[in-house]
């Protein structure tokens, strides 16, 4: 039988404010000079490549983002998830909404009868996030000073040809015979064990497939195998994956150049030559300010990378008419302009085809995996910002997963077209130029630098917080970690524990 253990840890009850606390103060890590030089050289190498672009910042009240961010994070947190909202405030989601500047904030006001989360900027705007309803766009928050949206939310009816009862993986009933005799039970219990091992961690959910049979699972308190979570940029590799859906229908070909309306208006516009294959590696080379930056200045104003998430804007129009840093394919950087760049060619490749765009991915992949929990949101005019905001239980991860193990077919149908699992799990050769051997394609993150106790061939969807699917296909192991953010970094430890057993209870092939 599947392990399957019921974590019972006693949830934080905050009193008074929320979130006036800091976290405990922590020595700031110190870089080695191999470390150093390295960040030099990478530096360097960039800025011997830099076109002479202006850089235009985003409209830039980081305070008010900050509101914004946190709003619809406890929102979701709330109507999607099901958290209490002080936990949530203390435990979910810092990337959108720091955990120190929720201490400068009003406390978040859940309106259970209107369906909002407000925040207050003191002396400031209040930042409102509104839940559009189950099966739907999730939360969105409104656009500063708005008290409605820019579009319609719609409800996405799931068309899944069997109920939930089915048997795994196209429903939820797991199968009652014994675990093959060359898995070892007792290694596999350790390293399910060992993924929860510090409370602090507090991971939320752990599943692990074996040729696509969900061999072991285990969840948080208060937390079941369809319950959706906090994912973050795993949604990535979900846009990719929406991306290779229109490329086996022929709508695109991964090495054409991006057909981005912005692109094309000026003859000899640069940007006219970034390959949608570009983009999906992070090596665009559109120019933003992004954390992950090596140069990135946080006492600069407020990131794109962010206000993409948090500015309640048009998020096509703002990513797609940011000029070139660099020509395209040379330099990777992880930056938000490229998964909103391909949702906007997500977008226009559906309404290609005459599908409904809201609708499509459900259609094209998630009813086809038996995916019933995804919820994707949108910026207020109804434009997917799966670069992060999505939600998604762990079980369905394993789903996504477990296509790609299968090279994009799933019960006998491609899904993805021929060759899109290699580039995917192939190292970008920008990123190996910064010798980064970390990114792959259809955003993808790679194990290439050995940084995971897993081969160096495993290759993953990556979230903040310590959100990771991982695949390993000498194993024939799809791996699911999702924690609550504010365990990140001991969850993380936990989690490494837990795969190099895994190492020890699976054989390779």
């Amino acid at each position: 039988m599947p392990v399957s253990v019921r974590l019972t840890a006693v949830v934080c009850v905050l009193a008074g404010a929320v979130a006036t606390c800091a976290p405990p103060p922590q020595a700031p890590p110190v870089a080695s000079d191999a470390a150093a030089e390295r960040k030099a050289a990478l530096i360097a190498r960039a800025a011997s490549l830099e076109l002479p672009t202006p850089y235009t910042p985003p409209p830039s009240d980081a305070l008010s983002h900050h509101a914004s961010g946190f709003a619809k994070t406890m929102c979701s947190a709330v109507f999607i998830t099901g958290l209490d909202l002080a936990f949530a405030a203390e435990h979910v989601g810092y990337f959108a909404a720091p955990y120190a500047m929720r201490a400068k904030l009003g406390a978040p006001v859940l309106d259970r009868e209107k369906r909002t989360v407000s925040v207050t900027v003191p002396g400031g705007p209040t930042r409102v996030a509104v839940y559009t309803g189950p099966e739907s766009q999730g939360c969105i928050t409104l656009a500063e000073g708005s008290d409605r949206l820019s579009f319609t939310p719609e409800r996405i009816e799931r068309r899944i040809s069997v109920p939930a009862t089915a048997p795994w993986p196209m429903g939820d009933t797991l199968p009652a015979d014994p675990l093959p005799s060359t898995l070892r039970a007792d290694k596999l219990a350790e390293a399910v064990a060992a993924a929860f091992a510090n409370p602090e961690g507090h991971t939320a959910a752990f599943v692990v497939t074996h040729k696509g049979r969900l061999i072991a699972e285990r969840y948080g308190a208060g937390i079941t195998a369809t319950t959706p979570l906090e994912s973050w940029s795993m949604g990535k590799s979900v846009t990719g994956t929406v991306m290779a859906t229109l490329i086996r229908r022929g709508v695109y070909d991964l090495w054409q150049p991006a057909p981005v309306p912005e692109w094309q208006q000026t003859p000899g516009d640069p940007r006219a030559a970034i390959r949608i294959g570009d983009i999906m590696r992070m090596s665009s080379g559109l120019r933003i300010k992004a954390p992950n930056d090596p140069d990135y200045d946080p006492s600069g104003t407020y990131p794109d990378h962010l206000y993409l998430y948090t500015g309640a804007a048009n998020t096509f129009a703002f990513a797609a008419t940011r000029p070139l840093q660099w020509p395209p394919n040379t330099v990777g950087r992880y930056r938000n302009t490229d998964p909103v760049v391909t949702n906007y060619l997500n977008r226009l490749g559906a309404e290609t085809l005459g599908e409904h765009y809201l609708s499509y991915p459900q259609r094209a992949i998630f009813d086809k995996l038996g995916i019933r929990t995804m919820v994707m949101e949108t910026d207020p005019y109804g434009n997917y910002l799966t670069q992060g905001y999505e939600f998604m239980s762990a079980r369905d991860w394993a789903r996504l997963g477990n296509l790609y193990l299968q090279d994009g077919v799933w019960n006998g149908e491609r899904l993805l077209p021929e060759g899109y699992v290699a580039y995917a799990s192939t190292l970008a050769p920008a990123w190996v130029a910064d010798q980064r051997p970390q990114y792959g394609g259809g955003f993808f993150w790679i194990n290439g630098d050995g940084g995971m106790p897993v081969p160096k061939e495993a290759y993953y969807m990556s979230g903040a917080g310590g959100q990771t699917t991982l695949i390993i296909p000498s194993y024939d192991l799809v791996v699911v970690r999702l924690g609550h953010f504010k365990g990140a970094r001991p969850g993380g430890d936990d989690f490494d524990r837990a795969l190099a057993l895994l190492m020890e209870a699976v054989p390779a092939r």
